[in-house]
């Protein structure tokens, strides 16, 4: 009998070759993927040196790809801005590593690829920058090719006063001097959509928008005023106001409040507790009995060189935003707030807290109480 041919050699054949191809395709893909990365690090970083070899340009597209994150956001978002000061003859390195000591980039090391793929590292200036943690390291990069650049970020922190945001001026880098822009800032709003109903009283203390702000070197101050009103006018949205209003919080009321919740509070997750004791305080008709207040009223502690004296030793001091002495909300804002703040007091949490002190461990926390007995029992020993 003649025996049957196997067929297990073409069986195996069809299923190596598939296996193979795909193989192929993968390595292919990799191959492009990887040829690839020099083109993907120009469309993202841009054009690099000509300087740089082949090989130097591959390694630096490769980790200014890896290091894409750290490269194109700041180290924090609230950063305000403040001189930094690179001497002739610094080199990249000891540039970079200043940056990150000072706390204005987070890497210093992504800092300085990025600086010598782009040639950067030959070209930067000596002098006085005004930078931020708010820049990403991309746009700090550019700023220091330029020691007098046409645009300035100006920052404004949350809770600062306008006497506090006036003091910042002179080395900001903007032609504005303290005294033209407390003229402006304590005049009367008019043109925005916060200013129908104010009181007559009102100045644009707690309007003017925490944030950072890249503004011509020749903004006057009239300019400045009404680029951080703007900036209230857009980020205080209709559903915040609403928020108010829902609290029975007229726009200047509920700015109030949120400037004594933003002088109040440490940590940002307590602010809504924090408005909700006031709130509840105010509904009883009990006065805020605020430390901020005072603060605000006793001004200048030219001793300790605040505007915000702690801890206040006498809260008798005779003025209308002495919350100590007076019930209801003082006369206006003490501070300009920011958005946790604003949205602290249109969102409250809802308690039946009346008190509140610091904490005992220094966390920047605070116990809160329903009644005197628990606040005094939650006194520190």
């Amino acid at each position: 009998m003649q025996k049957s041919k196997s067929l297990r050699p073409s069986v195996l054949g069809a299923c190596v070759l598939p296996v193979l191809a795909v193989g192929v395709i993968v390595v292919a893909l990799l191959v492009a993927a990887i040829i690839s990365i020099p083109a993907q690090a120009e469309k993202i970083f841009g054009v690099p040196s000509p300087r740089l070899g082949k090989f130097q340009r591959y390694t630096l597209s490769a980790r200014l790809l890896i290091q894409k994150s750290t490269l194109t956001r700041g180290r924090d978002p609230q950063a305000a801005p403040r001189p930094f000061r690179i001497q002739s003859g610094e080199t990249t390195t000891t540039i970079s590593n200043r940056l990150h000591s000072e706390g204005i980039i987070s890497d210093a090391g992504a800092f300085r690829n990025y600086m010598i793929y782009r040639g950067m590292d030959t070209s930067i200036q000596s002098g006085e920058f005004m930078l931020s943690g708010a820049m990403s390291p991309i746009e700090i990069a550019q700023a220091i090719q330029d020691a007098t650049p046409a645009d300035v970020p100006f920052g404004v922190l949350a809770g600062w006063r306008v006497e506090e945001i006036a003091a910042v001026l002179p080395t900001s880098g903007l032609n504005i001097s303290p005294e033209e822009f407390l003229a402006a800032a304590l005049s009367h709003p008019q043109g925005f959509t916060f200013s129908s109903g104010l009181p007559e009283s009102a100045t644009f203390e707690g309007f003017l928008y925490p944030d950072v702000y890249n503004l011509p070197r020749v903004t006057t101050a009239a300019e400045l005023v009404a680029t951080l009103s703007n900036r209230f006018d857009t980020q205080v949205t209709d559903n915040i106001r609403q928020g108010f209003a829902n609290r029975g919080l007229s726009l200047f009321e509920a700015v109030t409040l949120a400037s004594i919740v933003q002088r109040e509070a440490i940590l940002e997750d307590e602010m809504p507790t924090i408005a909700s004791v006031f709130i509840n305080r105010l509904t009883q008709g009990m006065k805020l009995d605020s430390d901020p207040t005072v603060q605000y009223a006793f001004g200048f502690n030219a001793t300790k060189n605040t505007w915000w004296t702690n801890p206040i030793q006498d809260t008798s001091i005779d003025s209308p935003y002495n919350t100590y002495l007076h019930p209801g909300l003082p006369p206006g804002p003490i501070s300009n707030p920011g958005m946790a703040a604003l949205r602290a007091v249109a969102f409250p949490a809802q308690t039946e807290y009346f008190y509140f002190r610091a904490a005992c461990d220094h966390s920047g926390r605070h116990v809160f109480a329903k009644t005197y007995e628990e606040q005094k029992a939650n006194a520190c020993p």
